[in-house]
């Protein structure tokens, strides 16, 4: 990783990768949040068990 990078060039190449992604909806968004929030509790009730 190139530490020597100003903020602006930083704030710059961030703004590039986050419009070559997809467009993503807030239904499909809140549906992650939703899995990921349960998959973590799930580890967490699995790793009570041991």
């Amino acid at each position: 990783m190139n530490y020597d990078i100003s903020l602006q060039a930083m704030n710059a190449l961030g703004k590039e990768i986050l419009s070559k992604q997809p467009a993503i909806t807030l239904a499909k968004a809140k549906a992650q949040a939703e899995r990921i929030n349960n998959q973590g509790s799930q580890k967490n009730k699995k790793l009570s068990y041991l």
